[in-house]
């Protein structure tokens, strides 16, 4: 009996999985095996473009791990929760799903902001990463399959070249997490960037001993959280944990709120009252803002430091206390020493382990995350329906510059969802007016002039994203180092 003869589509797909096959037996390293696979997909089946999203199953979200017709911004943008848009209902149902033209989809989001909606006609196909019956994450590609048959005959395809992927998918998804994941993440803290995990990395070295620690960063950048989780994560987490914000109290009143009074040492101290230190004994005392303490109250202060002693304002009895020190500031203790106004033998004291805590406009890779944890703590505590980002407000909010922080944000996010009412996404004009002016030319502007304020402030997002490195600004920018060069000696 003669054999069926294969068709070019079979054909194209033997050869295609053969080669899939080999790569995955000899290709050492998993992160080139997956572009690899991209590539040939490619090669032969004529993709436009194609993704491996990976599901972290330690924060929940969905990021593009490897591309082929992305360019690297396009990627960063390609973050997702389960449910969300076609990648996040394919991860979260396990089912594939075809959409025969993007263009005329409304759940497609087009994050990446890779396609021309309104020009490209492309099918675009997504189908599970499954390994034992655990989703990994999902393969997708845009395709310009015209007819339905092409369309199904591919979709199955692709389930096929998911099943071999699915291995080296898994594992690139357990380094991707090794990489996020750090011995301790301090609670209420959102956040995968490499500033981050500097940060918890510090927190973790030194919760376990007794030394003094100062926390730098502007405010609003986590500082009291940071100072809790290395209470929480050392010996005395037992203890109790007692904090007094040093910019809050007059310089009269903070002296009795650090040590304490007896009756009738002053006006108005009408019985005794145990001070912060002494509350804290076998604790932890944090001292917020330290730097706002006045001469006196800083001399008195390193004496406790030095000795672990002191005496109730108007007492003579002197108590000992055992407490660890934990301080943070928002301003520059060394110019202060330089002016005079904070003593420098408090400094070396107090400044025996710093940590200092970035401002949200060093981790723009973090705002997607932190705005997704404030929508979903805002529906949940006011009974409001889920809410997303649109593309067009989330790039406005990782190019703004926060000088509030993540106090900021968490308010920006709260008036953006009061407004929506019953949209089920946040727009642009849902935004506060500063932040929208961000996406908006002058009137009056030229067209050369309108070009060049555009490119200078993607020449400045690059420069920053890259923290100075001109390869990798390039790169984000998708032009040559020479031609960079060119244009930040012009602007």
């Amino acid at each position: 009996m003669e054999s069926e003869s294969t068709t070019p589509m079979q054909e194209t797909s033997l050869a295609l999985l053969y080669e899939l096959a080999q790569v995955m037996h000899t290709v050492q390293n998993i992160e080139e095996a997956l572009e690899t696979s991209l590539d040939l997909m490619a090669q032969y089946l004529g993709i436009v473009r194609g993704t491996i999203t990976l599901l972290s199953p330690e924060t929940n979200e969905i990021r593009i791990r490897t591309s082929v017709g992305l360019k690297e911004t396009e990627e960063r943008r390609g973050t997702y929760l389960p449910g969300e848009g076609i990648t996040g209902r394919v991860i979260e149902s396990g089912k594939p799903i075809c959409v025969s033209n993007i263009s005329q989809e409304p759940l497609f989001l087009n994050r990446t902001q890779s396609r021309d909606l309104a020009h490209e006609t492309l099918a675009f196909l997504c189908v599970p990463i499954m390994l034992h019956k655990q989703i990994v994450g999902a393969l997708s590609v845009d395709h310009p399959a015209k007819k339905e048959e092409s369309q199904k005959a591919l979709l199955r395809l692709l389930e096929i070249i998911a099943s071999i992927l699915a291995h080296a998918a898994m594992e690139s998804q357990f380094r991707m997490d090794a990489r996020k994941r750090s011995p301790l993440v301090p609670p209420g803290f959102i956040g995968t960037s490499s500033e981050m995990q500097n940060v918890y990395q510090l927190i973790n070295q030194v919760a376990s001993s007794q030394a003094t620690v100062l926390l730098e960063g502007e405010s609003g950048t986590g500082k009291e959280l940071a100072a809790l989780a290395i209470h929480a994560e050392s010996p005395r987490s037992a203890g109790p944990f007692i904090s007094l914000n040093c910019a809050a109290l007059p310089d009269n009143l903070i002296e009795s709120e650090l040590f304490g009074h007896v009756r009738g040492a002053f006006t108005g101290a009408h019985s005794l009252r145990k001070g912060r230190f002494e509350l804290a004994d076998h604790g932890t005392l944090f001292l917020d803002e330290v730097g706002e303490l006045a001469p006196l109250t800083q001399a008195k202060l390193l004496r406790v430091l030095q000795t672990k002693s002191f005496e109730r304002i108007g007492d003579t009895e002197t108590r000992h206390v055992d407490v660890r020190i934990i301080c943070a500031t928002n301003r520059d203790l060394s110019q202060m020493i330089e002016d005079g106004s904070f003593r420098q033998d408090l400094y070396y004291r107090i400044n025996v382990f710093p940590i200092h805590l970035p401002p949200l406009r060093k981790r723009s890779d973090d705002i997607l995350a932190l705005c997704n944890h404030f929508l979903r703590k805002f529906a949940r505590e006011n009974a409001h329906p889920p809410i997303r980002l649109s593309n067009e407000a989330m790039d406005l909010l990782q190019i703004y510059d926060w000088p509030g922080n993540i106090r900021e944000l968490e308010n920006v996010m709260i008036r953006a969802v009061l407004l929506a009412g019953h949209d089920s996404s946040i727009q642009v004009h849902h935004l506060p007016p500063h932040i929208q002016n961000l996406s908006r030319t002058p009137p009056t502007a030229t067209l050369p002039e309108t070009i060049e304020r555009i490119e200078k402030e993607a020449i400045t997002q690059a420069m920053q994203q890259s923290e100075g490195k001109l390869r990798s600004a390039a790169k984000i920018l998708g032009i040559t180092e020479r031609m960079l060069g060119y244009k930040m000696k012009k602007y």
